[in-house]
């Protein structure tokens, strides 16, 4: 049975902020946070508040240590700074992390953070979500790049809400960092009781950004993001397991290799320009040759670092023996895995999940021509939490209240019309 956390028990909370970091969080009035920042950013950061330069390096590699690896989220916590600049960074800086709106757990033990953001620019506050995914051998965390979507994939809830703004390289970084509060993987943090985590090693060992929103349209604020990351002198996830999902924005795809590093993944899941530009609309930007020409080109392209290529299956749309086959030509001379993922259903989706047997005879065709082909099972669909299925939950009422209203006006005008 899945739940839903009380974050009105002190027990559930995130750990605590001072006051004004939690109205600096949430409010009007925002000071630029020093989460996100690369070092480059973060030493100009500190000459605003009069740090001189020859002090910048060494007070960098403070504030990286304090909320990279103890993950503070209040100045007060940096016992090794002199009160007088933790005073006077508070003035100017902030660091707490984000409101938490809601947190589900599934039956199989992946979490789901609904997660809200001040407005910058957008009118309201925004939401996004965050699922973490606990394996044997590692803790993945599904992170999101942007308040909703443009890319309109027919078979992803998140392509049924619009775009609201990009979210910064803070607002993504802190997803991580919160996620790690949650889960107690900082030191002298506590893992929550029952909760199901790799057995050794860091909870959080894996970063796929295949949350909410294209990626590669967020680019500058994402690579940003993954630098910091990365940074083997703070969270310090290998570049290796940071994996980054693109639908296929060519223009961005080598740029991605070579200013990033990471692993790339490409939302494939057809294997004609006919039925990828149904699924996948923006392949009528970027037809499959072209972007097939790009992940040829991607920078490190190796046996040791291969594409995967995600391929949702779809009953009687795309997981015929014939699709099968096609798939493993088209793909012949690039280095790839396919991950096959079950399709997760959502509130008025047409497409239905493939027949289990079809997806293993699919499966074995794959595995059999040479590509590792492991058919994700479905994690997290009690909670809404599976791939495809993320959409902010304040959007997703927002449709259920319309659809209320709609329904009520429906049945006053059936009830009029009948006296």
């Amino acid at each position: 049975m899945s739940a839903t956390l009380d974050l009105a028990d002190p027990a559930n909370r995130p750990a605590p902020v001072s006051a004004r970091s939690a109205a600096g969080a949430g409010a009007g009035a925002e000071k630029p946070s020093l989460v996100g920042m690369s070092r480059e950013e973060l030493a100009e950061a500190l000459g605003t508040i009069g740090i001189p330069e020859k002090q910048r390096r060494m007070r960098v590699g403070q504030l990286w240590h304090w909320l990279y690896v103890r993950g503070a989220s209040d100045f007060s916590q940096m016992a090794n700074i002199s009160k007088e600049l933790r005073t006077k960074l508070a003035e100017a800086f902030e660091i707490a992390r984000p409101e938490i709106v809601t947190e589900q757990v599934s039956v199989d033990g992946t979490r789901k953070w609904v997660v809200r953001f001040p407005p910058r620019g957008a009118g309201r506050p925004v939401e996004v979500e965050t699922v973490y995914i606990p394996e044997e051998g590692r803790g993945t965390l599904c992170v999101s790049s942007q308040v909703g979507c443009t890319l309109t994939c027919t078979f992803c809830h998140t392509g049924t809400q619009r775009l609201v703004r990009n979210l910064t390289a803070g607002e993504i970084v802190s997803q991580v960092l919160l996620a790690r509060d949650r889960l107690g993987d900082f030191p002298d943090a506590d893992t929550p009781a029952g909760a199901i985590v790799p057995n050794e090693g860091r909870l959080v060992s894996n970063v796929v950004m295949m949350g909410m929103g294209e990626p590669l349209y967020n680019f500058d604020n994402v690579a940003t993001a993954l630098g910091v990351m990365s940074d083997g002198d703070g969270l310090s996830v290998s570049k290796r397991r940071i994996t980054l999902s693109t639908s296929g924005v060519v223009p961005e795809i080598v740029r991605a290799g070579e200013e990033t590093g990471v692993m790339l993944a490409i939302s494939l899941h057809a294997v004609n320009d006919e039925l990828r530009d149904e699924l996948v609309p923006i392949n009528k930007k970027y037809p499959l040759e072209k972007l097939l020409e790009a992940c040829r080109n991607y920078p490190g392209l190796s046996n040791a670092r291969r594409i995967t290529f995600e391929y949702v299956m779809l009953k009687g749309v795309n997981d015929s023996m014939e699709d099968a086959r096609n798939l493993v030509r088209m793909l012949k001379g690039i280095p790839a895995k396919i991950n096959l993922i079950p399709f997760n259903p959502w509130p008025g989706s047409r497409y239905e999940c493939s027949d289990w047997d079809q997806i293993e005879r699919f499966a074995d065709y794959v595995n059999q021509a040479g590509y590792a082909s492991p058919i994700r099972t479905p994690r997290g669909r009690d909670i809404f939490a599976a791939c495809g299925q993320l959409k902010s939950e304040s959007e997703r009422m927002r449709k259920t209240d319309r659809e209320r209203m709609e329904s009520a006006r429906i049945l006053e005008l059936s009830g009029n019309g009948e006296a």
